[in-house]
């Protein structure tokens, strides 16, 4: 059986960059808890944070996720399938703030919302809380920042926190361990394109 022959170079394509070959600072301390953040104005923010609790459910552990704004009545994909694999959600939001017919009510919902919240975040007994769209209430004044940053850092050791929605606080960015900004390079829906089923819900 003859010998498989040795593969030959390639030469580099014109414009092609190196692969790095010195790796990154190694991390060398373990936190018990981490407070993420998703913000900006591209598509994903609520994507990775369900991304995340799909993980820490798949570790056994329990999730609670609490959606601010987005509508029980969407009925959206990745609700259906985390509540089936153990998951509470709480979706107290009704729409976009443009649709809403009566806005006090809607702040009111995001109240309740955030009394849900706190006591997902101080009770301990989830590993990760996720607060989907929590900066829009957040920065309209529905929910006090001072309150909701006071709930997050005071929060059990083993508690995660995962903040989404565009234009995060400062004081929300400052307090987090991890914060993606994620930039809208360009979107379907620009181009006239409606929301898809199984993509964008």
């Amino acid at each position: 059986m003859e010998e498989p022959a040795a593969p030959q170079p390639v030469a580099p394509q014109p414009g092609a960059q190196q692969p790095p070959t010195t790796p990154p600072a190694r991390a060398t301390k373990r936190a018990p808890s981490l407070v993420l953040v998703a913000t900006g104005d591209g598509k994903g923010k609520t994507t990775a944070a369900m991304g995340t609790a799909l993980r820490v459910l798949a570790r056994g552990w329990a999730v609670c996720v609490v959606q601010f704004v987005k509508s029980g009545d969407w009925h959206s994909g990745e609700v259906g399938l985390l509540s089936q694999l153990g998951a509470e959600v709480h979706t107290v939001g009704d729409g976009f703030s443009w649709d809403s017919q009566d806005l006090e009510r809607s702040a009111a919902l995001a109240r309740a919302g955030w009394q849900v919240a706190r006591d997902a975040i101080g009770g301990g007994r989830y590993r990760l809380v996720v607060l989907d769209e929590l900066t829009y209430p957040l920065n309209w004044g529905w929910v006090s920042l001072d309150e909701a940053l006071d709930c997050i850092a005071r929060r059990p050791a083993k508690v995660n926190v995962f903040v989404t929605g565009r234009d995060a606080p400062a004081a929300l960015v400052g307090i987090a361990d991890t914060v993606t900004d994620m930039r809208n390079v360009k979107h379907a829906y620009q181009a006239g394109i409606m929301a898809a089923k199984g993509i964008d819900f």
